[in-house]
């Protein structure tokens, strides 16, 4: 078993790229054999460890970007809380301001943002067009 562990996202990910080389494998097959790479039986057993997986990039002090409401951030935690499995509370300190709004005729700055995430790095939250309130580039950590 190995342990480094891919993100949910990044598991599914590397799932759809193994079914599109491979002729004739279902997207669940795919599911199953990248649990077996990661050194599980079955995709079941593999999903259950990385949803309740904790990324490493997720301590205090880390530096973080990404996006909040659309807008391009990036700063450091300054505070996380355990929500349900697989699940974190993350408050961030931007480097710079966000716009929240897409008016151009109004503006609301923030500059401290809060967020539940995942394991894949995106918040369930939803804007008006189905995009995570809060997405971290979990491939691109800031250090």
């Amino acid at each position: 078993m190995s342990g480094q562990f891919p993100t949910l996202h990044k598991a599914k990910t590397m799932a759809k790229v193994l079914r599109a080389g491979a002729s004739g494998m279902s997207h669940a097959q795919a599911l199953e054999q990248i649990a077996k790479d990661h050194g599980f039986r079955d995709w079941n057993s593999f999903h259950a460890v990385i949803c309740d997986f904790t990324p490493a990039y997720l301590t205090v002090g880390a530096r973080v970007a990404g996006r909040y409401l659309g807008h391009a951030c990036a700063g450091e935690i300054i505070h996380l809380s355990p929500q349900q499995p697989g699940w974190t509370r993350v408050e961030i300190q931007l480097d710079h301001p966000v716009d929240t709004v897409c008016f151009t005729s109004f503006k609301n700055m923030r500059s401290r943002i809060t967020g539940t995430i995942g394991p894949d790095g995106y918040s369930k939250e939803r804007t008006s067009d189905g995009q995570p309130h809060l997405i971290l580039d979990t491939e691109n950590m800031l250090t």
